[in-house]
């Protein structure tokens, strides 16, 4: 069976509840659309507000204390939300990456072996038993490596050992300084020997919340390597049915998964910064079209919060004095301006009560946009 990039897309938008708002509780939320990336606090709220019916920020909030929700260092080696039951079999399928990344050079240069990293780690999950902050742990490890190797010890023991960020407060439950409580596990992973069992729940998990995807989507998704997953997926041979993408490509899925019509009316959104939706395939095009990807996809890894229309990126907005600022790359018609004001309106109120300046240190890219049709939105909110 062929299926189109049209269709791709709203099987993206269904699974991640981009085409209508769903009424769920916060983590069965995150379960459903696999993983929020979180390396910027307030993204995992405004993913959710994107996707919840009446969200309720202060529900994220009682996840994140109560660790229904936990954030940590994941896939892409870049910090995620998941539900809690999600964490130790993701953890388990990227370790190898997370080994590879944590042990690299940077470490190395300090003169430690993996076998140091293997005992620092291991002791490190005892100290934080306890939440630590980032000083409590790098003035630990001083005492053990010495400043001077501090800092590359540092860098690599944070990403191989199995560590939760624990929420410090503030607007988005997590500050600019993070703490640090060990994620329970038992040993500390050594090697790079892929775990198979784990591998297979998270290539399962990938396809149930981004499918259909390729061998390289869910290589992007994981940074996992594509040997491994392609034999993930062989071993799934009954479990899984092949597609045929608009260029050729094998795509894989569930059967019966959701795969709403290519003609489904997309809403129009205003997205987090580093969405998960622009950034869980190899083929960015399913969400971005080309002309546009290096726009928001900066070279230094930042992507700029985004403006979909009809289920693809057709420009980007910010909070500015006074409203929500919107840019739109192409034109759009006036109804679909007039759903983007009703978006900005109820982004604003959220962020009003959050933080007004969300995203404000990012506003040198606007510097660098091409020209657009660029509106204000009042809301409220300076």
């Amino acid at each position: 069976m062929k299926i189109s990039a049209r269709a791709l897309n709203r099987a993206t938008l269904g699974r991640q509840h981009l085409l209508n708002r769903v009424t769920l509780s916060v983590p069965d939320a995150v379960r459903s659309v696999v993983a929020l990336q979180a390396q910027h606090a307030p993204s995992p709220y405004l993913a959710l507000w994107n996707r919840i019916a009446d969200f309720d920020p202060a529900e994220l909030d009682t996840a994140f204390t109560t660790g229904a929700v936990v954030k940590a260092t994941l896939m892409r080696i870049t910090l995620h939300a998941v539900a809690a039951a999600d964490y130790r079999p993701f953890r388990a399928a990227v370790h190898p990456t997370l080994y590879g990344s944590g042990l690299g050079s940077r470490f190395s240069d300090t003169g430690l072996t993996p076998a140091d990293a293997r005992e620092l780690a291991a002791e490190l999950l005892v100290f934080t038993k306890e939440p630590r902050s980032s000083a409590d742990v790098q003035e630990w490890l001083a005492e053990r490596v010495g400043a001077e190797r501090k800092d590359g010890a540092w860098r690599g023991v944070l990403v191989y050992a199995p560590l939760h960020h624990v929420p410090t407060g503030g607007p988005w439950s997590y500050g600019a300084r993070p703490s640090f409580v060990t994620a329970g596990a038992e040993a500390v992973p050594d090697g790079r020997e892929v775990n198979v069992p784990a591998l297979r729940q998270l290539v399962l998990r990938c396809l149930e919340g981004f499918g259909p995807a390729s061998v390289a989507d869910v290589a992007q998704f994981s940074l996992v390597g594509r040997t491994p997953i392609r034999e993930v997926l062989r071993g799934l041979d009954g479990e899984v049915e092949e597609l045929q993408g608009p260029d050729g490509t094998p795509l894989f899925d569930l059967p019966g998964a959701l795969r709403p019509d290519a003609d489904a009316v997309a809403p129009v959104r205003l997205m987090a910064m580093w969405d998960s939706t622009l950034l869980a395939y190899a083929d960015r095009s399913r969400m971005i079209p080309p002309e546009y990807r290096k726009v928001v996809i900066r070279t230094n890894g930042d992507v700029l919060p985004t403006l979909l229309v009809d289920g693809y990126v057709a420009g980007v907005w910010r909070l500015v004095e006074g409203g929500v600022e919107v840019t739109a790359f192409r034109d759009l018609a006036s109804g679909q301006w007039e759903e983007v004001a009703a978006e900005a309106g109820a982004l604003g109120s959220l962020l009003a009560e959050r933080d007004p300046r969300t995203y404000s240190r990012y506003h040198h890219w606007w510097a660098k946009l091409p020209a657009g049709d660029v509106r204000l939105f009042p809301t409220g909110c300076s």
